[in-house]
């Protein structure tokens, strides 16, 4: 064992070392060490081809060990230097310089195992899932790519984190942490990382604001007349918004809808958030897809100019639609929530809710499981009617006002 004291080794680790300026000198005949004064054992070597290495030179079983770290113009000079701090460390202790760098090697850098980890887990998300992480995963380049998985701390992603919450919004940072969790549980699971030890396990989430709002039935009486006037201009993004409406899907179930998922009174939805599931059609909804016109070439039931409607488009349309009919402050997912409200006040149990709208949750479904089908439709009909009666209808109408035409 060196003589070396833990104060001093420790004091190694924390320094910050600069090689001399003597080590950027050109290339020279024959081959150059230049030793760093500030971490005895590591330097650099130049050959007189101009390529330049780092090494670090320890004493093991009584004789003097030199180990290659890596290319200069692959690897920086401070990457070298926490290298070489770790394996002069570690050779004080009896480990062998060659197996500690060896082992050292084998964490990757943060862009090398994103793209590993983008390879073999991104072919089995859902294409909405792809789309989405796509565009949080510059978030997570621009923050680690060129640090070693092993060197990311808490503090690190701490730090990371409050700035993007600051550029991006709570909201996209939440997002981006929740993967940045992802790659390194994958990191922790594949044994690159030691076990435990994902940085982001200890970081705390934003808090974001519920926005639930349930349409009033003279708001949807206004949006209805809205749907009207839109569908003159585009009335595939029309009917798809009262498609939504009349149904409680959501907008990317129903903007991927295809023929071969129309079964009469009821749609198979084959890839929906939650798994396949079922969703039972009222009346208005099922004259609605009769009329749909059908594309030759195309199988999608929603469709612009020979291409699927585009859940981007559908926000567009929606958006010229709840501001011509005041309600700026309405999000097409509300239409889902107003169906579910007006299930609600209509005496609808909560699992009977839960099945209409496809929620996942195993204590619902071990609730719900048992119902019928025909109860199903049954409900999804009345509630289908009431909505498309209150959209068509003008005026300050109440619940109350339609009970007698739900109830015939």
């Amino acid at each position: 064992m060196n003589a070396r004291t833990l104060s001093d080794i420790v004091a190694l680790e924390l320094a910050t070392a600069n090689l001399p300026a003597a080590d950027a000198r050109p290339a020279h005949a024959g081959r150059l060490t230049q030793w760093a004064s500030e971490l005895p054992g590591f330097g650099v070597r130049s050959y007189a081809s101009g390529r330049r290495i780092y090494v670090v030179q320890a004493r093991m079983d009584a004789r003097t060990r030199t180990v290659t770290i890596g290319d200069a113009r692959v690897i920086s000079r401070v990457q070298a230097l926490d290298v070489a701090r770790r394996v002069l460390v570690r050779a004080q202790i009896g480990e062998n310089p060659a197996d500690t760098l060896m082992s050292t090697r084998r964490v990757p850098r943060f862009d090398a195992f994103l793209s590993e980890f983008w390879d073999k887990v991104s072919p089995r998300w859902k294409p909405s899932t792809l789309d989405r992480n796509i565009y949080y995963r510059r978030h997570l380049e621009r923050g680690f790519a060129r640090r070693f998985l092993d060197k990311i701390e808490p503090a690190d992603v701490s730090h990371w984190f409050a700035g993007l919450s600051a550029r991006s919004g709570p909201a996209a940072a939440n997002r981006s942490l929740q993967l940045l969790g992802e790659v390194f549980n994958k990191a922790d699971a594949w044994g690159v990382i030691p076990a435990n030890s994902n940085p982001c396990t200890q970081i705390r989430r934003n808090p974001t604001r519920k926005h639930e709002c349930m349409l009033s039935d003279a708001e949807f009486s206004r949006f209805g007349s809205a749907l009207a006037d839109l569908r003159v201009s585009a009335p595939m993004e029309a009917d798809a918004i009262r498609l939504i409406a009349l149904t409680g899907c959501r907008k990317g179930e129903i903007c991927g809808l295809d023929w071969s998922e129309v079964r009469g009174r009821r749609l198979l939805l084959h890839d929906a958030k939650t798994g396949p599931r079922t969703v039972w059609l009222g009346k208005a909804a099922a004259e609605l897809l009769e009329r749909m016109p059908r594309h030759a070439n195309l199988s999608s039931v929603f469709w612009i100019a020979d291409k699927p409607l585009t859940v981007a488009r559908l926000d567009g349309a929606f958006r010229r639609a709840r501001l011509a009919a005041g309600l700026a402050h309405v999000r097409m997912h509300d239409l889902r929530h107003s169906f579910a409200s007006h299930a609600a006040a209509m005496s609808e149990t909560l699992p009977m809710i839960s099945k209409l709208l496809g929620h996942s949750s195993v204590k619902m479904t071990a609730r719900y499981a048992h119902l019928s089908d025909d109860a199903a439709i049954e409900d999804n009909e009345r509630i289908g009617r009431l909505i498309s009666k209150l959209m068509e209808l003008p005026g300050e109408r109440t619940t109350r006002d339609f009970r007698r035409y739900v109830r015939e």
